[in-house]
């Protein structure tokens, strides 16, 4: 028997159990279009069968919230890069039907670039571009798409094509490049024109199933919140106002591209078993299970403190300390002896001579999240670090800090301190650069975490000349001493 049209579709959650406050409802405000597209998504996905199939990436904005409902593969992205993730997603996985959802603000301003790129290479892709004129999930402020004359957080006098320019129109930018397949602007706000958009959604699925490449809807939608406006009203606006700048209808007729991007089968790519992948990488036998017993020795994981068995760590300092380059050490090290792992550097103004930083995690099994909230261990090389970071150090954690640099530091209670002159030993080492191997000694030898073997073969694995490895391993073998 065929699904009645009011029946949930089967790969909308029966209950919204990731969302905060009535699992049964969704969090959306009333008159918002985000609620009718997640619905026409879900009947397309029903209907075509695939819902083993699909992956959705979800970037910034309330477009992220789809993983609340949508019962399928889901990814989410940095703001903007929805489309290269999905490119990615795609190429590994061919037969998957990978589906972008992303909002004007991250569209069309940040990720201005991706969609021109992903689009003019001819992804087979399905991006579903929710166009409601203003960033709405950050406060309403003004964007690419918004209207001339339209009242926003940021253009409060309106917009004024003489300050912030016209409105990008998505669709025909994108028609004049050569590869999209299909490109299709659509509109919510009464029975017909909804009929219409689900479609369109479904039309822009298949096109990706039939293997046409780069296909795009752009859905005009309420934002009643946003706009201040009653849901009733909004719809109106939607109808009436916002299609004389953004006219309804197919600006790119469905159809596969002469000269588009390669799709599967024709030699652009090489299937590789996951089991064969190692072997491809050129990956065995150094980085097999035989490297791992071999940089151990007589070391074993089980003889480390319970306390110190799972570190997670920060390590902060200026630009130029070797910061990022001692987590990432740390990480690889932990990989040689069979340990999870994972590294994550902060990126930003700060690496101009101020603190930079990382995150580090070793673990028993896999690593969940790389982010360290809070530390068991921070290295601290200067006191801009230490007291930014102190304060995220756990009960009984451990403060490894350079006592060369930081004379007069914070008082830490409840933290075991290690205060090692990590700068004076390596200026008597000839290279004040190996600071940050002279403080990963001393908390070697406090805690037997990593073997020195291991960061050794970190370091040869790095492609250092043997001089530099030498010099590095002499200021491990200093820190460990100082501390011993």
């Amino acid at each position: 028997m065929s699904k009645l049209l009011h029946e949930r579709p089967r790969s909308f959650y029966e209950t919204f159990e990731r969302k905060s406050g009535d699992h049964g409802v969704t969090h959306y405000c009333p008159g918002c279009g985000h609620g009718n597209v997640h619905k026409y998504v879900a009947e397309a996905i029903d209907d075509l069968g695939i819902q083993d199939r699909v992956i959705f990436i979800n970037p910034v904005g309330c477009s992220v919230f789809a993983y609340y409902y949508l019962d399928v593969g889901h990814i989410q992205a940095p703001h903007g890069r929805a489309p290269a993730v999905a490119t990615a997603v795609k190429r590994a996985r061919p037969d998957s039907i990978v589906i972008c959802y992303q909002g004007d603000g991250d569209l069309a301003a940040i990720g201005g670039n991706e969609i021109l790129q992903a689009a003019t290479r001819g992804e087979d892709l399905t991006v579903i571009f929710i166009n409601n004129a203003l960033y709405g999930m950050t406060g309403g402020q003004l964007a690419p798409t918004s209207l001339l004359g339209q009242v926003t957080t940021t253009s409060p006098g309106g917009r004024k094509a003489d300050q912030e320019g016209y409105p990008i129109r998505v669709c025909e930018l994108l028609g004049v490049l050569d590869a999209p397949a299909h490109l299709e602007r659509v509109a919510l706000g009464d029975a017909r024109h909804d009929l219409a958009a689900r479609k369109a959604i479904r039309r822009a699925i298949q096109n990706q199933m039939e293997g046409k490449g780069f296909s795009l809807v752009e859905v005009l939608s309420p934002c009643p919140t946003g706009w201040k406006m009653q849901p009733p009203d909004a719809a109106g606006f939607v109808l009436e106002t916002m299609t004389k700048t953004f006219p309804l209808g197919v600006v790119r007729q469905a159809q596969a591209v002469p000269g588009a991007a390669p799709r599967k089968g024709t030699g652009w790519r090489q299937e590789v078993p996951i089991d064969q992948v190692p072997r491809v990488l050129d990956l065995e036998p150094d980085d097999g299970p035989g490297r791992v017993m071999s940089v151990a020795g007589d070391w074993s994981a089980d003889a480390i403190e319970p306390r110190f068995r799972s570190p997670r760590i920060k390590v902060a300092g200026f630009g130029g300390q070797g910061v990022l380059f001692l987590g990432a050490l740390i990480a690889e090290s932990g990989m040689h002896v069979g340990r999870g792992v994972s590294w994550l550097p902060s990126y930003g103004p700060e690496m101009r001579g101020g603190t930079a930083h990382c995150h580090v995690i070793l673990s028993d099994g896999e690593v969940d999240s790389p982010l360290v909230s809070e530390a068991t261990v921070l290295f601290a090389f200067n006191r801009p670090s230490l007291e930014r970071f102190a304060g995220d150090v756990a009960e009984g954690g451990l403060v490894v800090y350079d006592s060369s640099l930081i004379k007069d530091p914070p008082a830490m209670p409840g933290k075991e301190i290690i205060a090692v002159p990590a700068t004076s030993i390596a200026d008597s080492l000839g290279a004040s650069r190996v600071a940050n191997l002279v403080a990963l000694g001393a908390w070697l030898a406090r805690t037997r975490v990593l073997p020195s073997a291991a960061v050794e073969a970190s370091l040869r694995a790095h492609g250092m000349k043997q001089e530099a490895i030498t010099l590095n391993m002499k200021a491990l073998e200093a820190g460990m001493r100082e501390r011993a």
